[in-house]
């Protein structure tokens, strides 16, 4: 694990975007294992073979869980976004469905 990512992780403001991203990172993990993560464009990159598979984008009040290479694939209400990148904001009442996102993940990545 990359150390700017996690020091980016742990300097959140509030401790449910900090508990969100850690969970959002281990997933992309799971799914990923071979993931490269570093930090660009101030937020979170992963990527997988030299490209980019999702993004952990934080907000004064989101988390922002974005998923590349999504063209093709069929989003539930609540994504944003065009259809090459899609994007779910995770707010502080949320409860995300991360087996959800690891399948709609699993999907995007596997033609990486």
């Amino acid at each position: 694990m990359n150390q700017e990512v996690s020091a980016f992780i742990e300097n959140l403001s509030q401790p449910w975007q900090i508990e969100v991203s850690n969970q959002l990172r281990k997933m992309v993990h799971q799914v990923i294992p071979e993931a490269e993560e570093r930090i660009q464009y101030k937020k979170p990159h992963f990527l997988k073979n030299g490209h980019y598979a999702a993004v952990i984008s934080p907000s004064k009040d989101a988390i922002a869980f974005m998923i590349m290479n999504s063209s093709g694939l069929t989003f539930p209400k609540g994504f944003e976004g065009p259809d090459e990148r899609k994007w779910l904001k995770i707010r502080k009442e949320d409860t995300p469905d991360y087996g959800l996102l690891e399948d709609l993940l699993v999907q995007a990545s596997s033609t990486l």
